[in-house]
């Protein structure tokens, strides 16, 4: 049977959008598929980072932001630029169907603050070989890529530690 590639959308106000695309890596890895996780606006060290180059060294990994947080509403050129680079790297293994998946992790908000362009996004799941899966997360996930999935969940808060003034920690944010 013929592996058809889906694109699955994990978004919403709610923790767990990054996680449930790592745990889709690491069954994919399961299976002896390849797989590409990109983390964009991410360039501080996370734990799913760390395990994959300690322990699953057969899947690639790539962070393409800085230690700092992105503001929204004026982004720097320079995190623009890192988010387009990854972004053509991405556009080009896809095109090529190096990987079976690949995790494009916060991807919606780097469309959202104008990093990378939604109609560059679309053209990319649409270019993409037959076989390859995609998983973009992040809140504020656009109509238009929406419309473009075969699967959408929604994360919603309903109670998070932050708001208790715990913050993030090592295992569970970071």
């Amino acid at each position: 049977m013929q592996r058809k590639g889906l694109v699955l959308v994990y978004t919403g106000d709610g923790k767990g959008k990054t996680t449930a695309a790592i745990g889709l890596a690491l069954r994919a890895l399961g299976h002896d598929q390849r797989v590409l996780v990109v983390q964009f606006m991410k360039g501080q060290p996370t734990g799913e980072i760390e395990a994959f180059r300690r322990f699953l060294p057969q899947a690639d990994v790539m962070q393409c932001g800085r230690d700092v947080f992105v503001d929204a509403s004026n982004p720097e050129e320079i995190d623009i630029r890192l988010a387009q680079d990854a972004f053509e790297r991405v556009r080009q293994a896809t095109s090529r169907g190096d990987y079976d998946l690949v995790v494009l992790d916060e991807l919606n908000v780097a469309v959202d603050y104008g990093l990378i362009r939604e109609s560059d996004v679309i053209a990319m799941i649409e270019a993409r070989q037959p076989h390859v899966s995609l998983v973009l997360t992040g809140r504020g996930a656009s109509q238009k890529i929406q419309d473009a999935a075969d699967l959408v969940s929604e994360v919603k808060e309903i109670k998070h530690h932050w708001r208790q003034g715990i913050q993030a920690q090592a295992g569970i944010e970071l």
